[in-house]
């Protein structure tokens, strides 16, 4: 195997580096005791951290956002198994126009989906409501689940379930017993993904969401236009501890390689 010279090697390093830096001076400036955004020199402080967890309204956005996450993940999810499903086992007309259905929201940009949700809400009656919020997320999240189920599904070996459908399984059978076993790291890694963009989806949400209903990340959007304290560096820090840790979960139990390059 050929080796990378060192331009290619020096190439890579400052990629990683224009792409980490900014997230290593945030986490830093999270520290700082004073009250401005600036890096700490002398000493470090977590008063920015506690002052987090004592703002009421980022708390209460927290938590919207942990809820909308949850639910909009797990919805997906049931939707994009069996989508996924049908579309690897069977041959139907108009399958491949039903997956393009399922993927187009990765196409469209979320300011466009977000203003055309806004308008169709606002005909309907349905701004402010959380119910409605969820669907938007929903909409916007699915495909990420769709293509790890896809994945997923057509990696499996479906000997396995035609042996058992010979001895007399039931098709709900060897969906329990078979095909749900071989599939479960997709459907993981695609509902913690799912979650992931969710939780951090600001663009379509800003136009959706109401006093009520505010996520994390368009309340944090909300008070940096208000302030320049070091808050919302210790709270964007506390997400990025939060990411890391669903990302190595998904690598866990599915495998980043996968989801980054399709590998089976």
């Amino acid at each position: 195997m050929k080796k990378n010279g060192i331009l290619a090697l020096s190439f890579n390093a400052l990629v990683i580096t224009f792409m980490v830096a900014p997230l290593v001076i945030v986490c830093l400036v999270a520290f700082t005791p004073g009250i401005t955004l600036s890096v700490p020199t002398s000493s470090f402080s977590l008063r920015w951290f506690k002052a987090v967890f004592a703002h009421s309204d980022l708390m209460q956005s927290f938590k919207n956002s942990l809820w909308l996450g949850f639910m909009s993940a797990s919805i997906s999810t049931l939707i994009a198994v069996p989508a996924g499903l049908a579309l690897t086992r069977f041959n139907f007309r108009g399958r491949e126009l039903l997956n393009g259905l399922f993927l187009s929201p990765l196409m469209i940009p979320h300011l466009v989906l977000g203003v055309a949700l806004l308008r169709m809400f606002s005909l309907i009656g349905a701004t402010g409501s959380f119910f409605w919020l969820i669907f938007a997320h929903v909409m916007i999240i699915t495909p990420y689940v769709l293509r790890l189920v896809i994945a997923a599904s057509v990696g499996s070996d479906q000997a396995c379930e035609q042996a058992a459908q010979s001895l007399g399984a039931s098709n709900f059978t060897v969906f329990r017993r078979i095909t749900l076993p071989m599939i479960l790291p997709g459907i993981t890694g695609g509902w913690l993904l799912a979650f992931i963009n969710s939780f951090d989806e600001v663009t379509m949400s800003v136009f959706v969401t109401a006093p009520a209903t505010v996520t994390l990340p368009v309340r944090m959007y909300m008070y940096a236009t208000e302030s320049i304290d070091p808050l919302m560096a210790a709270a964007s820090a506390l997400i990025v501890g939060f990411t890391l840790v669903v990302m190595v979960l998904i690598d866990r139990f599915y495998g980043l390689d996968k989801i980054l390059v399709g590998g089976k």
